[in-house]
Formats: C-alpha cells, structure tokens, sequence
C-alpha cells in the first residue's frame, strides 16, 4: 500500500486551513489566525468610526467594513464545509440588498 496511489480508496482534502486574507486592507476586522471576523463576532471596538459610519451593528455575515459580507472558509467560525459556504453566499445576498436599501 505505502507510495502506490492506486491502493487509496477514500481521500478527505482540507481546505480553508490556512486563510489567505493578507490582501485586505486592515479595516477588515481579523481574528488571530487571520480569517474573517462577521456579525456578532465583531468587537465593537473594531468598529473605527470612519470605517463603520453605521447607527446599527453588522448583520449576520457583514465584516467590519459596512456592505462587505464575507462567506466560507475565510470567515472566522466557519465549519470549512463547501455546503455551507455556498448558504452563507446565498445569505450575504439578502444583507447585501439590505445594505442597499439603507
């Protein structure tokens, strides 16, 4: 079985283990391993004045940044599940026209 591919009958590749947020500009509230911090996981601290001019707190999957939703396995929490990250996608929709809306 060692070093023969063919032997191999199930594979469990990870994703999303180490997230690749260095790009963002640092109004994008992180947490300690670098992903996305949304919604209620956002110290209201993080929350600078100029960045955050809102009278509300950020909605479900909204970052730091008013309007920027962030969904799957960058966002800090996430279960790394490509299902779920497909159903936050579709949940950021609806806070997004909300946002809109404001």
């Amino acid at each position: 079985m060692e070093g023969n591919p063919r032997h191999i009958r199930q594979a469990f590749i990870f994703i999303g283990a180490n997230p690749n947020t260095g790009w963002l500009p640092s109004e994008v509230a992180l947490d300690a391993k670098g992903f996305i911090l949304s919604g209620r996981d956002i110290d209201p601290g993080d929350l600078v004045l100029e960045a955050w001019p809102r009278r509300r707190q950020p909605c479900l999957l909204e970052t730091s940044v008013p309007g920027l939703s962030t969904a799957g396995h960058v966002r800090s929490g996430s279960t790394k599940c490509v299902a779920s990250a497909v159903g936050e996608g579709l949940i950021s929709v609806s806070f997004i026209h909300r946002v809109l809306a404001e």
